[in-house]
């Protein structure tokens, strides 16, 4: 597999000072599948719908991925804030799983049932809950499996309230803290269990970058999503999730439902050694809303496979380098580059890497440059970090008075023409 690298962009430069932007190159393949993998001349945006993905669900919003490369296969509507309802407990307990694995709290710790959880979220309240007894003590463990497997509502806001004193807090800080950290940069929480609260936002897309996540990072803690029944307080609950009965392969994750954001799904099962993602929110009914996600998981196996686009540690181009001793750096996925490809063959990729530059000397060998991104069908497929496969000491005074001039003169070539 062979590459060329073709400048898309320049950097914009102001006199006296070095202005750092997004430089765009695009990277030409040849592949030995059959796809064809196109190097675009101008910069190309997600669309907001699969048009010729060959696949229309009824779904508002929806999204399927495939967990090992974090492929997209589907999106429509992906970025469209909508009400999580109680499929926002999987922040929470992504929130609780990071601080057992950080050793902030344990399994067996017990946080007391207080008033507010019982009137808001347990049997007075109506909704999903766990039944727990007003002041009674119950273990992070229990409360887990209550707030997973029962969807408690009352779980969620024990959990809160012992790990930061109240759940608006608990909301405010700890799970919009994590959720940034983890590249969910539109989500919004009011509280811990997606109850009823203009505070409660997220998008499908960041949905799925939580469950891939989950999937992913806590493999021992996710289990826990395919268990298909818990008894707490002598009643005994079933899994809310359709999918575990009607689907081969499936174990996860969340079901909820809002009159705000109708009724909505993350699932995730494993066929053949691939395991797919996949949201939908808002649909109108709950058989829907079930019939749907299986829908578009069948047509995932269905119609997809993995290929590797780019092996470990292969140089995938170069990034512009200033003020270095060389002009240029080699860069490399440390990882594979890996996208689900139509199995008939057809599919029309673009592929660019992205970096933030020219890259400043000195660069370090391993240091992150950039992302290589993959496109399908005008969506991005798949995005990947890439490295410097070599370090660059800082040139000459010389070298970088060139360096400098030059760039100046472009950026007032480049600020010309835009004038135009």
């Amino acid at each position: 597999m062979a590459f060329r690298l073709i400048p898309l962009g320049r950097t914009r430069f102001t006199a006296g000072a070095l202005a750092r932007g997004l430089i765009a190159t695009a990277i030409a393949m040849s592949l030995s599948w059959g796809g064809v993998l196109y190097a675009a001349n101008q910069s190309v945006q997600g669309a907001k719908k699969a048009e010729d993905a060959g696949f229309d669900g009824d779904a508002p919003t929806a999204i399927l991925i495939e967990a090992s490369s974090g492929s997209v296969l589907f999106e429509k509507n992906a970025d469209e804030l909508r009400a999580p309802s109680s499929m926002m407990k999987l922040v929470t307990a992504e929130v609780v799983f990071n601080a057992i694995k950080k050793g902030d709290v344990k399994l067996t710790d017990e946080y007391r049932i207080s008033e507010n959880a019982w009137r808001k979220g347990g049997a007075p309240s109506g909704g999903s809950t766990m039944f727990a007894a007003i002041n009674s003590k119950v273990s992070v463990d229990d409360l887990l499996h209550g707030a997973i497997i029962q969807s408690g509502n009352d779980a969620c806001i024990a959990l809160a309230e012992g790990i930061a004193g109240s759940e608006r807090i608990f909301a405010a800080d700890f799970m919009t803290k994590r959720a940034r950290e983890l590249g969910m940069t539109k989500s919004t929480f009011g509280n811990s269990n997606g109850l009823p609260d203009p505070g409660n936002k997220m998008t499908v897309r960041e949905l799925g970058i939580l469950a891939r996540h989950i999937i992913l990072d806590f493999p021992e803690f996710y289990k826990l999503f395919g268990e298909k029944e818990f008894t707490w307080n002598k009643i005994r609950q079933p899994n809310r999730n359709p999918l575990l009965n009607s689907m081969e392969g499936a174990d996860g994750l969340k079901t909820g439902y809002t009159k705000e954001g109708g009724y909505g799904m993350v699932g995730s099962a494993v066929q053949n050694g691939t395991r797919l993602i996949v949201v939908v929110n808002g649909l109108e009914d709950p058989e829907d809303r079930a019939t749907e996600a299986k829908k578009m998981l069948e047509w995932g196996f269905r119609n997809f496979e993995t290929r590797t686009l780019i092996a470990a540690d292969q140089q995938v181009g170069y990034a512009k380098v200033f003020g270095g001793d060389s002009r240029s750096v080699k860069l490399v996925a440390k990882t594979p580059v890996k996208v689900m490809v139509h199995k008939n063959g057809n599919d029309k990729l673009i592929a660019r890497v992205v970096y933030n530059g020219p890259v400043r000397a000195p660069v370090q060998e391993g240091q992150q440059v950039g992302v290589v991104r993959v496109w399908r069908s005008g969506n991005i497929a798949v995005e990947t970090p890439v490295y410097a496969a070599e370090a660059i000491g800082t040139g000459s005074t010389m070298r970088r008075a060139i360096d400098g001039a030059s760039e100046l003169v472009i950026g007032m070539f480049r600020a010309g023409a835009e004038k135009l």
